[in-house]
C-alpha cells in the first residue's frame, strides 16, 4: 500500500510546478509535536494559549483538591474536596479534548487542501 501512495505521490509532483510542489510536500503527514505546536498558529493561537493556560490552572486547582481531600477528616470535607477534584479534572480533560479536536481538524483540512491539489493538477492534465 505504501509503495503504491509513493508512486500516485511522485505522479502528482511531476504534474506540479515547483511552488505547487513546494506546497504539496509542506502538506504532507505531521508527527504528533508539530501537530500540537500546529494548533498555535493561525487566526485563533491566543485561544489555544488562553486555553493552555486555563489547563494549568485548572490541573493546579485538581491537585490543591486532591492534597485537600487527603487531609481532610470530617466527612462534609472529603464531599467538598471530591467534587472540586472531579470538577477540575473534568475541566482539564475537556481542554485538552478540545487541543485534540482541533489538531484533527487541522489535519483534516490539510488532507483536503492535498486532496484539492491531486484534482487541480489532474484537471491540468486533462486539459492540456
Amino acid at each position: 500500500m505504501k509503495d503504491k501512495m509513493e508512486d500516485i505521490d511522485q505522479l502528482i509532483k511531476e504534474t506540479l510546478t515547483k511552488e505547487e510542489a513546494k506546497f504539496y510536500d509542506d502538506l504532507d503527514e505531521q508527527g504528533v509535536f508539530a501537530m500540537i505546536l500546529g494548533i498555535f498558529k493561525g487566526k485563533n493561537k491566543w485561544i489555544m494559549f488562553m486555553m493552555n493556560v486555563m489547563t494549568l490552572v485548572f490541573f493546579v486547582l485538581f491537585i490543591y483538591c486532591l492534597v485537600k481531600f487527603f487531609q481532610a477528616e470530617a466527612t462534609k470535607e472529603l464531599i467538598k474536596w471530591s467534587i472540586g477534584t472531579i470538577i477540575f479534572l473534568l475541566g482539564v480533560s475537556m481542554l485538552k479534548m478540545f487541543s485534540w479536536m482541533q489538531m484533527d481538524k487541522n489535519a483534516l483540512l490539510r488532507e483536503m487542501k492535498r486532496l484539492e491539489l491531486q484534482v487541480s493538477s489532474l484537471a491540468n492534465k486533462l486539459s492540456s
